[in-house]
């Protein structure tokens, strides 16, 4: 932006050098962790050999019944604090050290995806009372041979562990809604709130094309202010799109006021989906044909890793919408930030950014979303400079951030809805590292209400 660089230190200047060698020294770290790692194969040999000495014990008949309760608790201790280790290891090295970067992996472990200094802390300190609980029952099982003495502080230290972890537990819940409001204000602040779309689209527009599958029944969205209605001005360029042109959602009405929101809630509320549609509720029974197992296969999200594309083709009421958006939010459940906006909505928001001048920086702002979502392409054609928009986006994401795309027809009839012949450069970018997926069938729409017609 115009003057940012400006108000960033010079990264030669000697403020910006101290301040890069202290931070590079989080590396010293490191080697720590990979010590723990040492750690948790001395674990893994001290399991392997209780284990077998209960075996050997059992095969040979003199393993008692309390033996057997103490060996397999020894055992049970053991496991629970391989997996604090691996708490330690994995979320410590996330949370202060570097990045992993396993955002998508099929095997990305579900607490690591919202894992912070805070969460952290109770996540060990909760393990710490479940490793306390398995010694407390050990004393028990055994309690001919544990002294009163011993009995009453080791009730005593557990009893200390779970206060201490429920008082932890108690002041990182504001800490981290104070964090993940902090986190959004920045955001906000530049400007990557702007122009989701508020997913309130016009009745007879935006609003005919958002259901495909089964009609849903959510728990009713806590209360947000209103936001401003959008200017009535058509996009540039599009030649009867009939919609009003994609404002920017003002910061206000993207926050739950008095609610704690996780970091995946976040993500999917920023997103602006025009409705919550899972990929585990859509009516697999309705289209006559699609790839099951290519939409599986999307599901584990490999496509976003391996910044691939994914495109819907189909008739309207297909199911297109419901799949893309089923995918864009498991992506943000898996922490990927995604963007949702009609072809429609991305035309008027490339046109304003063209016409401030500002195209190049607008498209490196998107850079921050791993997945952007353009729906309904082809039910409005586009004009030879709106195309040559849309050429601007998919080029710039090639190899570099995924795309899905729903549209009603296949790539190869594009040149019908983007004028200049930008459609063949286009289509041959998005497809060259994509996913086609095709859906027949009738309209899930009409169908419902031919069905409600008979009845």
């Amino acid at each position: 932006m115009p003057g940012r660089s400006q108000s960033l230190t010079s990264p030669a200047s000697p403020t910006a050098t101290l301040g890069y060698a202290l931070f590079a020294t989080r590396w010293l770290q490191a080697p720590l962790y990979f010590g723990l790692v040492a750690a948790q194969g001395v674990y893994v040999y001290k399991f392997f050999k209780e284990l077998w000495g209960l075996i050997l014990r059992c095969v040979t008949g003199q393993a008692t019944e309390t033996y057997v309760m103490l060996a397999v608790l020894k055992l049970v201790d053991v496991v629970m604090i391989a997996n604090l280790l691996i708490m330690v290891i994995v979320g410590g090295y996330e949370t202060f050290v570097s990045r992993i970067g396993l955002q998508g992996h099929r095997d990305q472990p579900e607490w690591l995806s919202h894992v912070n200094s805070n969460v952290l802390k109770v996540k060990l300190a909760t393990a710490i009372v479940g490793i306390s609980s398995v010694h407390l029952l050990q004393m028990f099982v055994d309690v001919h041979h544990t002294s009163r003495h011993a009995l009453l502080w080791g009730t005593v230290i557990h009893m200390a562990f779970i206060v201490s972890a429920a008082i932890l537990a108690y002041m990182s819940g504001p800490m981290a809604m104070r964090a993940d409001q902090a986190h959004k204000e920045r955001a906000e602040q530049h400007g990557h709130g702007n122009g989701h779309g508020n997913g309130h689209g016009e009745p007879g527009a935006r609003g005919e094309h958002r259901s495909a599958g089964h009609e849903l029944s959510l728990p009713p969205a806590p209360p947000a202010p209103p936001a401003p209605p959008a200017p009535p001005a058509s996009p540039a360029g599009v030649r009867g799109a009939g919609r009003t042109a994609l404002a920017p959602v003002p910061a206000q009405a993207q926050r739950t006021p008095a609610a704690y929101e996780t970091g995946a809630e976040t993500r999917i509320r920023a997103a602006g989906f025009p409705s919550r549609k899972l990929l585990e509720e859509f009516d697999e029974d309705h289209p006559r044909s699609f790839d099951r197992e290519t939409v599986a296969r999307l599901g584990k999200l490999d496509f976003v890793t391996a910044r691939r594309n994914v495109v819907f083709v189909g008739a309207p009421g297909t199911g297109k919408t419901h799949l893309a958006t089923g995918l864009g939010i498991r992506a943000c459940e898996a922490g990927h930030r995604v963007l949702f906006a009609t072809a429609a909505e991305w035309a008027a928001r490339l046109s304003g950014a063209r016409a401030e001048g500002r195209l190049a920086e607008e498209l490196t702002a998107l850079d921050a979303h791993a997945v952007l979502i353009v729906d309904e392409v082809g039910y409005a054609p586009f004009d030879a400079d709106t195309a040559h928009l849309f050429f601007q986006l998919v080029a710039h994401r090639y190899e570099r951030a995924s795309l899905i795309v729903t549209s009603d027809r296949p790539l190869g009839r594009w040149d019908e809805v983007f004028g200049g012949g930008a459609a063949p450069a286009m289509a041959d970018r998005l497809a060259h590292h994509a996913e086609i997926v095709r859906l027949e069938g009738d309209s899930y729409r009409t169908r419902r209400a031919t069905s409600a017609w008979a009845e």
